[in-house]
């Protein structure tokens, strides 16, 4: 089989499965398996595949269609300039929370040494790359989640980047201090939200940390015993959330509240400052 049939193969049998990008999702998966780059299928598309290239395809075409997410299926996912090892114990880190570690550089910039707390640290994606792309930042990340901190511990082995992750519930209030910066993509998807969500979420995706009620708040509430005067606050928030959050912000006694928009125009990240 050629590249460019199987190209063709797996884009039809992802699209009857209903995958939303199946021709991406095809090319994506040869690349993989081929050590190779997308725009590099197209310089040889009638490359022969070896028996064994087939057969490793097939099986992880056969996952796509189950609608597992293709971070999960691949093992890895690209985050600013990070590959990270992602699986089913954590969420599959996305271009919306990319802007988040461009507020938080924003936010830090200025300081030598920050000390940065991210809050449900998860693959670690935050909190690595801030130590990617601040040389001096020093990061602790949290997590209920004692799988979750096994796959952020081997990101940062495998990037080689200092970063402290402890087991810690948000609930129980927040380590002390005091830090320069609280960051979080807390959950936020309500109860009632998930059975709309695509299958790769609602199916695959860890339910702890996607749907839970009262962690922004408790969150926006912690960090006000542990954030310095002048330090920062920066969530997360659901694109229809921000204004409530925002009011939450003001309500708790933040100042310079303010409302980041996502890659697609939509009302992302809220931070304030503290007094």
């Amino acid at each position: 089989m050629t590249v460019a049939a199987a190209l063709v193969r797996i884009s039809e049998q992802l699209a009857a499965a209903g995958c939303e990008a199946p021709r991406v999702d095809a090319e994506i998966l040869v690349s993989h398996l081929l050590g190779t780059t997308r725009s590099g299928l197209r310089v040889d598309p009638d490359r022969m595949l070896s028996g064994e290239v087939v057969a490793e395809l097939e099986r992880l075409v056969a996952r796509r269609e189950r609608r597992e997410p293709l971070a999960y299926v691949l093992g890895e996912w690209g985050f600013r300039r990070l590959a990270l090892k992602v699986d089913s114990r954590v969420l599959v880190p996305r271009p919306e929370t990319e802007v988040v570690v461009e507020r938080c550089l924003a936010l830090i910039s200025g300081l030598d040494e920050p000390r940065v707390l991210d809050v449900g640290t998860g693959s670690g994606a935050i909190a690595l790359a801030l130590a990617d792309e601040h040389s001096g930042v020093r990061v602790t990340g949290i997590d209920a989640s004692i799988d979750a901190l096994d796959v952020a511990r081997l990101n940062a082995l495998d990037t080689r980047l200092a970063v402290d992750f402890v087991r810690w519930d948000l609930f129980d209030g927040l380590p002390a201090g005091p830090w320069d910066l609280v960051v979080s993509n807390p959950p936020y998807v309500r109860p009632d939200e998930i059975d709309l969500l695509e299958p790769e979420v609602r199916d695959w995706e860890p339910r702890a940390a996607l749907v839970g009620e009262g962690a922004t708040e408790a969150v926006a509430k912690g960090a006000l015993g542990v954030l310095r005067a002048g330090g920062a606050l920066l969530l997360e928030v659901a694109d229809s959330d921000a204004r409530r959050v925002s009011g939450l912000f003001r309500e708790l006694g933040y100042a310079d509240v303010a409302v980041t928009k996502d890659l697609s125009g939509r009302d992302r990240v809220v931070h304030g400052v503290t007094t």
